[in-house]
């Protein structure tokens, strides 16, 4: 058992076969891609908020306590890490939530805010705002800020504190969109 959760990748392969056996077992008949992508999109989600949650409510709080030369543990090897993981979860997360609304037929209609389709298209729309700030904002400056990147010092701090609030900012769009994309299912618009 030890060297099932001592490798990661073990762990999530168990979790993959546990999952399609559950699958198989109660939606032999009834599983669509629909429903795969749904679950996709779900897993990358989670990957990618909670990431945001911790940087937010953990990392970012926590950094200014931490002793000077226990901080280099953090922004070489912990932040790049998360941050890997972070980029990708929000990337896999619209990619899957895209096909996913296309192959439920509503991808159109939610994007331009058709009636019926509203709030899911705000809590897309919103998505897209915040995986746009990942990429374009928050990544590029995390680079040079943690110096995966030439910067001199005040480019590093300039660029940190670019990064926290622009992922400040992701953490507040997160909760309405949160919001849009989960009560969609059960109330609609």
């Amino acid at each position: 058992m030890g060297k099932l959760f001592e490798n990661l990748n073990l762990t999530l392969a168990a979790g993959l076969i546990l999952a399609l056996a559950l699958m198989g077992i109660f939606h032999a008949e009834t599983l669509t891609l629909a429903v795969a992508f749904r679950w996709l999109h779900v897993f990358f989600g989670i990957t990618w908020i909670g990431l945001l949650y911790y940087f937010n409510f953990v990392q970012i709080p926590v950094m200014p306590t931490v002793p000077a030369e226990l901080k280099p543990g953090v922004s070489k090897y912990i932040a790049p890490k998360a941050l890997f993981f972070f980029r990708w979860g929000a990337a896999m997360t619209v990619l899957t939530g895209l096909i996913l609304a296309w192959l439920n037929l509503y991808l159109v209609e939610a994007l331009t805010f058709r009636p019926g389709f509203r709030l899911i298209g705000t809590g897309m729309w919103l998505a897209l705002i915040m995986a746009f700030n990942v990429w374009a904002i928050i990544w590029p400056n995390q680079q040079r800020a943690l110096g995966l990147v030439e910067a001199d010092d005040a480019s590093k701090a300039k660029s940190a504190r670019t990064a926290m609030l622009t992922s400040r900012l992701n953490t507040l769009l997160s909760i309405p969109m949160l919001y849009a994309m989960s009560t969609y299912q059960s109330l609609g618009d």
